[in-house]
């Protein structure tokens, strides 16, 4: 069985000749992750300070637009908004692992309560559309999102790296096989 054939000039056969630069990139995706999983306090902490650099980011660049717009009615709230932004991103940096708490504790609650929503959405979808798939999806992320919970903080010291190991595995996946299956595709 061959695959379909792109049209010509698609932005199908533009990424085709990079396919093997995509293989490449899954598989260094596929080895960060692995490292990742193989030190995920230290991921944690990589994480921690990623988002760290964020929130500094976003918080100095809504001084910068609040300073811009002093004359303007709602100038006192983005001040405070980007100062707030700006003091979390410095408490990043002073304590990471009071970091990896607050934001282990907020992915337990999240996924708790997506769940939640997920098993309700269910419900109401019994009826001429499929959806036990998302029930089921819904009672895995509570059990996920308790089972966090159940463990903080302790679960703060390696959560966040365990999620992060195991996003760039799959994702890593994703492109080599985005990449492989280009490289099969037969083009006139």
């Amino acid at each position: 069985m061959s695959l379909p054939r792109p049209a010509p000039h698609s932005s199908v056969l533009i990424l085709k000749t990079h396919a093997s630069w995509l293989m490449a990139f899954g598989v260094l995706l596929i080895v960060l992750g692995m490292f990742a999983l193989g030190s995920v306090m230290s991921a944690t902490l990589a994480t921690v300070f990623y988002v760290g650099i964020l929130m500094l980011m976003a918080g100095l660049g809504e001084l910068f637009i609040a300073f811009q717009m002093r004359q303007w009615s709602g100038f006192f709230f983005w001040l405070v908004l980007g100062l707030a932004s700006t003091f979390a991103g410095f408490l990043t940096f002073n304590n990471p692992s009071l970091a990896a708490g607050v934001l282990t504790l907020f992915l337990g609650v999240s996924l708790a309560i997506a769940g939640v929503i997920r098993i309700y959405l269910a419900f109401h979808m019994r009826h001429g559309a499929p959806w036990g798939l998302m029930g089921l999806s819904g009672a895995v992320t509570i059990f996920v999102g308790l089972m966090i919970l159940s463990q903080w903080p302790t679960s703060s010291l390696y959560t966040l790296g365990l999620f992060l190991g195991i996003d760039l595995i799959f994702v890593g996946f994703s492109w080599f096989n985005v990449g492989w299956t280009l490289r099969r595709l037969e083009v006139e």
